[in-house]
């Protein structure tokens, strides 16, 4: 009968369709993955990553921490992780991480010279995404955390696809262009089933030094308006300071180098309200 014939074609495409999509697969070792995401460049999200790794450990000192920097054009966590060299590699044949401050970091930026550009097609970089994923060695994690590339495409869509998240963090400063992209960033984790923990505003109040008089140069809650149109919660309020800007440039990042700054509490207080949204991590 027709209905019978239609019944199997549909059955068919589903096989077909299923076929498509990677299987996810846990990191071996690895209990929880936490993404730090912007739709934008140059919003202080690898800043906020490497911030959000350091007081993840800092809040919980038996908790083991990594740190992945999957922005495979413009890798910055050796710059801010003050790490430099080559992995070695163990006898299964895994890249083994660089480690600083106690968290366990891993980055296209051991594997070229600093100042070589990364002239690949696509392909190439899904192959780079999945060597950093796979063929590491990260030992036992409680926490890894993702820093990655701005935007919606291929990189955030292979990360999503092929290993299990538990939350995404997404960083937007308060100015409109910013919260366009930040907005569609969202909108990708949920399409696929990503949840979204909540979202950080960066550089939300300059304050002078001198006077201390503040100022919104980015525009004041614009990310406080997109957390309630998205129905999401702000995770917590970065300001635009020049130690923050300073101490990760200089590879000693404020939760590290000035762990008594309101800076440095900002992330802390971040890092806890992540671990308060998180599903209870497998034993």
């Amino acid at each position: 009968s027709s209905s019978s014939g239609d019944e199997a074609l549909r059955d068919r495409r589903a096989r077909i369709l299923s076929r498509g999509l990677p299987k996810q697969k846990p990191i071996e070792g690895v209990k929880q993955v936490v993404v730090v995401a912007s739709g934008k460049g140059g919003v202080g999200k690898s800043t906020t990553a490497v911030n959000i790794a350091l007081a993840l450990a800092a809040n919980d000192s038996t908790k083991e921490v990594g740190l992945l920097d999957a922005d495979i054009y413009g890798p910055s966590i050796p710059k801010m992780m003050n790490l430099k060299g080559n992995p070695e590699l163990t006898s299964k044949n895994l890249m083994r991480p660089l480690k600083n401050y106690g968290i366990t970091c891993m980055s296209m930026g051991f594997l070229i010279e600093e100042t070589a550009p990364v002239v690949w097609r696509g392909l190439m970089v899904m192959s780079a995404v999945e060597k950093l994923l796979r063929q590491v060695d990260w030992g036992q994690l409680d926490y890894l955390v993702i820093d990655m590339p701005p935007g919606t495409g291929d990189v955030q869509l292979s990360v999503s696809q092929n290993i299990p998240i538990a939350g995404a963090v997404i960083v937007s400063t308060p100015q409109d262009v910013a919260l366009l992209d930040a907005h569609k960033g969202a909108e990708m984790f949920r399409k696929v089933h990503v949840p979204v923990l909540g979202l950080v505003q960066n550089m939300s109040v300059f304050q002078c030094p001198k006077c201390k008089h503040e100022t919104h140069i980015f525009g004041a809650d614009g990310v406080r308006d997109l957390a309630k149109t998205l129905g999401l919660d702000i995770l917590g309020d970065i300001p635009l300071h020049v130690n923050i800007r300073e101490t990760c440039d200089s590879g000693q990042p404020v939760v590290i180098s000035q762990p008594r700054s309101d800076a440095a509490k900002a992330y802390l207080k971040i890092a806890m309200e992540i671990v308060r949204r998180l599903p209870v991590a497998p034993a």
